[in-house]
């Protein structure tokens, strides 16, 4: 990809800047009142796997805006550092589609202008108006996926084939699994096993959930979102709980590695971009939306992360090994099972009480 780089100092206005080598268009960038910092850096807060150093450096050289990132390991983190105050610097977040909610109520997101988005259009139709936030409001959905069980095959002849397995090959399996560090997730997938909602607002289906978990706690080596890769790869680990956006890079990458989602269903969820009321650089951060759901750019995202783009035009522009693996694009099959995580309410202090119990000492 051929790049130039653009300088932009004293300006006031950049409009319609076209990036031909890039094959993308940059939409209008305005002098915004709001602005707080720089023109020239962009800091991002994402998933340790939306780090694209090679992105950033394209985005830089055609914009001469720089990339600055920090990550976070679950949405419940992310949220209590901006809370907390901690995140003024941030002009783009990822949130999940449920924390979208979340942030919407509490006033942490600024609703999007869309005649400056300039992708909307080359969305799913199932991802331009979607539940958590209607019209896409506050929220640009950028990546999809299931949760799920990555394992190995080499050692494990029986694959798992439902949450159930861990109990069932606890002793095998001893001090060789990680669950995520997400209480949603972790506590939505046993409710899920127990054959409850992933979403249950039932204190006493809560209460089961802890109390499954507690029994398996002897054998669960962490609970972990990112450094499972490197221990499962080296074969420190024999399972782990993860999102299949991470499974499927690290499954082309080692075959013996699998992965399933569990048979009685888990969590289908959408992780977005959004602009936190707090945006130093709104212009970049507009810029920035553009450029990553440009169809090209959006498609080498997704080729060269293995992430499922949310673009109907970038998924037209990917070969079929990636269109048809079902890990990457699972078929109706598979979602029918899974539900959204959705905002719990005050119940949510009942998680997060039993959350603290299991994860402490």
């Amino acid at each position: 990809m051929t790049t130039r780089r653009l300088f932009l100092k004293n300006i006031v206005l950049l409009s319609s800047l076209s990036l031909a080598s890039c094959g993308w268009r940059l939409a209008e960038v305005r002098a915004n009142s709001n602005n707080k910092g720089s023109r020239d850096q962009l800091d991002i807060y994402t998933w340790t796997q939306y780090v694209d150093q090679e992105l950033f450096k394209t985005f830089n050289a055609e914009t001469g805006i720089k990339v600055l990132s920090d990550v976070y390991d679950s949405n419940e983190v992310m949220l209590n550092k901006l809370q907390a105050g901690g995140g003024g610097t941030y002009s783009v977040i990822y949130p999940s589609d449920y924390m979208v909610q979340k942030m919407v109520e509490k006033g942490l997101l600024i609703e999007l202008n869309h005649q400056r988005l300039t992708a909307l259009d080359n969305l799913f139709p199932h991802f331009q108006n979607p539940s958590y936030d209607p019209n896409n409001r506050y929220s640009i959905p950028f990546n999809w996926g299931t949760t799920g069980l990555i394992y190995n095959s080499e050692i494990l002849k029986t694959p798992p084939e439902d949450w159930e397995y861990l109990w069932q090959n606890q002793q095998q399996l001893n001090n060789k699994i990680t669950l995520l560090n997400d209480v949603r997730e972790v506590m939505g997938a046993v409710l899920k096993m127990l054959g409850y909602s992933y979403n249950s607002k039932n204190e006493t289906e809560v209460k089961q959930a802890y109390e499954k978990l507690k029994a398996l706690k002897g054998a669960i080596a962490a609970f972990d979102t990112d450094a499972w890769r490197n221990q499962i790869v080296a074969g420190d680990l024999l399972l782990s709980m993860c999102y299949s956006s991470d499974a499927v890079k690290i499954t082309q990458e080692n075959p013996q590695l699998k992965y399933v989602v569990p048979k009685s269903g888990s969590s289908l969820w959408t992780d977005t971009v959004v602009i936190p009321i707090t945006a130093r650089n709104i212009d970049g951060a507009y810029a920035w939306i553009n450029f990553i759901f440009q169809p090209e750019v959006a498609a080498q995202i997704s080729q060269r992360l293995w992430v499922t783009t949310s673009s109907r035009a970038a998924f037209e522009l990917l070969p079929n090994k990636i269109k048809n693996d079902p890990n990457v694009f699972p078929p109706d099959s598979i979602l029918e099972k899974c539900e959204r995580i959705t905002p719990l309410g005050e119940i949510e202090e009942v998680y997060n009480r039993y959350w603290t119990e299991l994860t402490s000492g």
